[in-house]
């Protein structure tokens, strides 16, 4: 088992203890329910640093009124064990009253990134995410901090963040964790029945083909509407299928430079997101 903190004095002396012996730490942000893609993340903090930190903290100012912050999936010491089998050292497993004392009154918000793909229909998320990593890195003060790139617009809010606040970490992507049939790996796949997670590999089919038919300069819109179709004939409701810009996140209508294939779509109650390079 790492070790657990949940009083943020005694996991800063923990942390200034391995700094002192110029021990490099990395810190991996979850909200639990803990599967292999998370476990992908603590491997490669492993890999560049001397100590790894893992907080799990189920945050509800990224959740909206209607969505599933009660039925989030929690299994505490589950979570714990994995984290403990991946060679983590130390988990930072705070409650909502040490992140959010009596009289907080503060808000990240990041224009522009967060205003697009997800942001209509997620109000207040990204300000949500972007605060609660903020406190995470003032909390920890890791060197590095690392996230999936599964959620590609989130990665980007946090790196803008990280660079207008001038804080003292480097923020790193980590490729997507796929199963076998090209599912990325989500704590809300198990939300899917028997039957939806039989239809949830389309979702990366679908990015793949526009991905690959992007990649020669086309224009995307026909590609796009062509995967809005094919997954809703699959049984999906599409939120939104873009191809967009990777650094500013703005819609392309055809691919020049770095780019992102990005979709939101509900699959039954569940919704699932993904993203490819193009």
């Amino acid at each position: 088992m790492p070790q657990r903190f949940s009083d943020l004095a005694a996991l800063r002396q923990c942390v200034a203890g391995w700094r002192h012996a110029g021990e490099r730490v990395v810190l991996v942000p979850t909200m639990g329910a803990l599967h292999t893609g998370h476990l992908a993340l603590v491997a490669e903090a492993r890999k560049i640093g001397r100590r790894t930190v893992a907080s799990i903290f189920v945050n509800p100012t990224q959740f909206g009124p209607s969505e599933d912050f009660s039925r989030y999936p929690r299994d505490l010491e589950a979570d714990l064990a994995l984290l403990g089998q991946a060679g983590t050292d130390a988990a930072w497993t705070p409650d909502v009253a040490t992140m959010y004392p009596p009289g907080f009154a503060t808000r990240i918000e990041v224009a522009g990134l967060s205003e697009g793909l997800c942001g209509p229909f997620r109000p207040g998320h990204f300000a949500g995410v972007a605060t609660v990593v903020t406190k995470l890195l003032n909390q920890v003060r890791p060197d590095v901090a690392l996230f999936g790139e599964k959620d590609f617009q989130q990665l980007r809010v946090i790196q803008q963040a990280v660079a207008d606040l001038d804080l003292a970490v480097e923020i790193r992507g980590v490729p997507t964790v796929r199963e076998e049939d090209g599912l990325a790996l989500s704590s809300r796949n198990r939300y899917l029945s028997p039957e939806e997670r039989a239809a949830a590999p389309k979702l990366h089919a679908v990015l793949s083909d526009i991905a690959s038919a992007s990649r020669n300069g086309t224009a995307v819109a026909g590609r796009i509407a062509a995967g809005k179709a094919a997954l809703e004939a699959a049984g999906f409701r599409v939120q939104y299928l873009a191809v967009c810009d990777a650094r500013t996140l703005a819609p392309v209508e055809r691919v020049d430079g770095p780019a992102r294939v990005l979709v939101a779509a509900f699959l039954g109650r569940t919704r699932l997101i993904d993203n490819l390079a193009v």
